[in-house]
């Protein structure tokens, strides 16, 4: 198993892109979570970010892509 399917694994991972809020650009303070779709594809574009957001966003987009984002709604903090 390569080292990035291992951490999608972990279910940490999950619970802090549930609760993770955008830190720049039109989406500014929303969770990652319920970021539009579009808004990910524009980054699956042009490319995500470096470091940690972008690893967010990346995995954000494919369980947006695959319709799992249903997922994450119980995981997120009230």
């Amino acid at each position: 198993m390569a080292k990035q399917e291992i951490n999608a694994l972990n279910p940490e991972i999950l619970i802090a892109l549930a609760n993770t809020k955008m830190p720049f650009g039109k989406y500014q303070g929303w969770l990652l979570c319920h970021l539009p779709e579009p808004y990910l594809v524009w980054f699956h574009q042009k490319g995500f970010p470096s470091g940690k957001l972008g690893m967010q966003l990346a995995t954000l987009y494919e369980i947006k892509l695959n319709g799992l984002e249903y997922l994450l709604k119980p995981l997120i903090k009230k």
